[in-house]
């Protein structure tokens, strides 16, 4: 297994290392990422940028103290991984997210943490449970497709949760968007939806999330990207334009 280096990102060297997640500095959801970014730093947002021996960068991890969480967890005292990713894909299955998970769990041991948990699911946009299994992980709950993934360093603490985001779809009248950007894909296809939506006739009430606390109680599981009708569920990430249309074609 080949060694990489691991670089966090920070609001000082954004512009220097750029977000693995989105590689355009010149795109607005780069932009907006980067800031949402520098804003919530200091609550312990952390990135870290995997580089090859080359200098090729193959992956990031972002991860971030549970209570300021951007997803329906209820998790306080450990650490919670928004997400990782590793491309392209013959950088997979090489043990480079293990180095990334292993890197997280030292952080969260230093700061004399609980554990780590993460969401998994299915899909390509969210990773798998495989590799945490792998790593000693377990898992502890489950809500739809969603499944929490724990590892604990104090055996007596008490497992983290989802929460139950279905509730809070009941209050919703009409076509709703809710999102925010820790996850910058979410920026061109809130553009995209919007006006769609418009051309085609559509009451689309667009809202941003500003705070974890607005995304620990969103309406569906990812937290940071909602569609609904009414108290239905059509979609919880980021979508293209062909996809929107054929929901609202379905939904009609």
């Amino acid at each position: 297994m080949s060694s990489i280096k691991l670089i966090e990102v920070t609001p000082d060297n954004i512009d220097e290392y750029g977000m693995f997640c989105n590689k355009n500095p010149k795109s607005e959801g780069y932009k907006q990422k980067a800031k949402w970014y520098s804003d919530v730093f200091d609550q312990g947002v952390r990135m870290n940028i995997a580089i090859k021996e080359n200098g090729e960068k193959i992956g990031f991890i972002e991860y971030v103290p549970a209570e300021y969480a951007w997803r329906p967890i209820d998790a306080p005292g450990y650490m919670f991984i928004h997400c990782m990713f590793i491309y392209p894909n013959k950088n997979k299955n090489q043990g480079y997210g293990s180095q990334m998970v292993k890197k997280c769990e030292e952080d969260t041991k230093q700061l004399g943490m609980k554990g780590v948990a993460v969401m998994t699911s299915k899909g390509p946009w969210i990773t798998n449970k495989t590799l945490f299994i792998k790593n000693g992980y377990e898992v502890v709950d489950k809500n739809g497709r969603f499944e929490l993934c724990v590892k604990k360093f104090d055996e007596s603490a008490v497992n983290p949760k989802m929460l139950k985001w279905q509730d809070n779809a009941t209050s919703n009248k009409g076509w709703s968007l809710m999102y925010s950007y820790q996850c910058p894909w979410n920026c061109s296809s809130v553009e995209t939806m919007s006006k769609v939506a418009k051309e085609q006739g559509i009451d689309l009430k667009v809202s941003k999330f500003t705070s974890a606390k607005e995304s620990q109680n969103a309406p569906t599981g990812f937290g940071v990207f909602n569609l609904l009708k009414d108290d239905k569920e059509l979609v919880d990430h980021y979508i293209s334009k062909t996809r929107f249309l054929n929901i609202l074609r379905d939904e009609k």
